[in-house]
C-alpha cells in the first residue's frame, strides 16, 4: 500500500529525502483495533517534531490526524463495525496516518461528523482533544461555568487555539481573549469566537487593562511559553491557572509561588501512550465534538487544503507548519 515516510531525523524539509513516497505491507488489526482506509489527513506540529527527532523515535510513517472508513475490526471491537465513517488522532507508539490503511485502537476513535467531508473532519481530532482536555480536564473549567472568569489563549490562531477559543466561547461563560499578531490571524481568531484579540508582540497586561479585563483567571499557553512566562505570571490573578502544551527547553516555575499559581501540562497522547483506564474518554470526546459540529455549535478549523496525499504536497505542508504562519489546520486528501 502507498505511504509517506522518512528515513533520517533532522533533514530540512526542502530536502526530498525528508519525506518520501513508499510502498509498505498492509497492517493487520489487533484485538481492539480498527483497520481504517484513510481518506484525508491533517498536519500538526507534532508531525514536524517527530521528523526532527524531538521525541527520539525511530523513523517511521508519520501522521496522526485522519478521517476514513472502517474496513476491518479486531475480534474484541465493540464500538464500531465495517463501513463506519470515523476520525481520530492516533498514537505516538504506532505507525501513522500517512498511509492508505492504518490500524488504530477503537478507544481513541470517534464517529466523524455527518455534516462534514473527510477533509473537514480530518482537521479536528488532535486539536479538539487537546483543547478539550486542556480546558476541562487540566484547567478544571466546567461546562457552563466560568462566569466572571477570563481565559487568555496565547497563539489562538493555530489549530489548538482555534478549537480552544470555540469551546470556551460556546460551552463556558468565560470571557475569551486570544492573541494574534497578523491582520489575517486576528480576523481568524475573531471568527472562531473570541471576545477580544490582543497582540502577543506587545505587552500583554497593558492591552488587557485597556480592554477593562485586567488580570485573568486562566491562561492557555500554546506556543513560546518560555518567552512569555514572565508576562503570563504578571497577567494571572492570584490562585490562577496556567496550562501549557508546547516544549520549552526549560521552565523556571518558582515565580509562580508568590501568587499560588498552578501549572498544568496537557499532552493528548498520554492516555493512549500509557493505555490509562480512562482511555475510552477520547472516543466519547470525539463523538461529542461531532455532535456539536452537526448541531452547528462548533465549526471545522480547516485553514488550507494542499491537495492529494503525497510526499511533495506533504513537504509543502510541513514547511508551512514549521514557519509558524499557518492559520487553522492544513489538510491533504486521497492517495491518488
Amino acid at each position: 500500500m502507498k505511504a509517506i515516510t522518512f528515513t533520517e531525523h533532522g533533514l530540512p524539509i526542502e530536502d526530498p529525502r525528508s519525506l518520501q513516497d513508499v510502498n509498505i505491507p498492509q497492517p493487520v488489526p489487533g484485538r481492539r483495533d480498527l483497520l481504517v482506509e484513510v481518506e484525508a489527513v491533517s498536519v500538526n506540529p507534532v508531525d514536524t517534531k517527530v521528523r526532527a527527532g524531538t521525541f527520539a523515535r525511530e523513523p517511521k510513517v508519520l501522521g496522526w490526524d485522519a478521517a476514513g472508513t472502517v474496513r476491518e475490526v479486531g475480534c474484541e471491537v465493540s464500538l464500531f463495525k465495517p463501513g463506519d465513517k470515523v476520525y481520530y488522532a492516533g498514537s505516538l507508539t504506532r505507525a501513522g496516518s500517512y498511509s492508505e490503511l492504518q490500524v488504530v485502537d477503537e478507544r481513541i476513535v470517534g464517529h466523524r461528523p455527518r455534516s462534514l467531508s473527510a477533509a473537514h473532519a480530518a482537521a479536528l481530532p488532535l486539536t479538539s482533544i487537546t483543547a478539550w482536555e486542556l480546558l476541562f480536564d487540566r484547567l478544571g473549567v466546567s461546562e457552563r461555568g466560568g462566569a466572571g472568569d477570563a481565559l487568555l489563549v496565547v497563539g489562538a490562531a493555530g489549530g489548538v487555539g482555534s478549537m480552544l477559543v470555540q469551546l470556551a466561547r460556546t460551552l463556558t461563560d468565560m470571557t475569551v481573549i486570544g492573541t494574534a499578531s497578523r491582520p489575517e490571524s486576528v480576523d481568524w481568531v475573531k471568527r472562531m469566537g473570541a471576545h477580544h484579540v490582543i497582540d502577543h508582540g506587545q505587552p500583554l497586561l497593558d492591552q488587557l487593562q485597556a480592554l477593562g479585563v485586567g488580570e485573568v483567571s486562566h491562561v492557555a499557553s500554546l506556543t513560546h511559553t518560555e518567552e512569555y512566562l514572565t508576562q503570563l505570571i504578571e497577567v494571572l490573578r492570584p490562585q490562577g491557572r496556567l496550562g501549557v502544551i508546547d516544549d520549552p527547553r526549560s521552565l523556571d516555575v518558582m515565580p509562580l509561588k508568590l501568587k499560588s499559581l498552578s501549572l498544568h501540562w496537557e499532552l493528548m497522547f498520554t492516555r493512549s501512550l500509557f493505555e490509562t483506564p480512562d482511555m475510552v474518554k477520547q472516543h466519547h470526546l470525539l463523538n461529542r465534538i461531532a455532535q456539536l459540529i452537526d448541531q452547528g455549535i462548533l465549526q471545522t478549523t480547516l485553514g488550507a487544503h494542499f491537495g492529494a496525499i503525497n510526499a511533495a504536497n506533504m513537504r509543502r505542508a510541513h514547511a508551512l507548519v514549521e514557519s509558524g504562519k499557518a492559520r487553522g489546520k492544513i489538510v491533504l486528501e486521497s492517495f491518488r
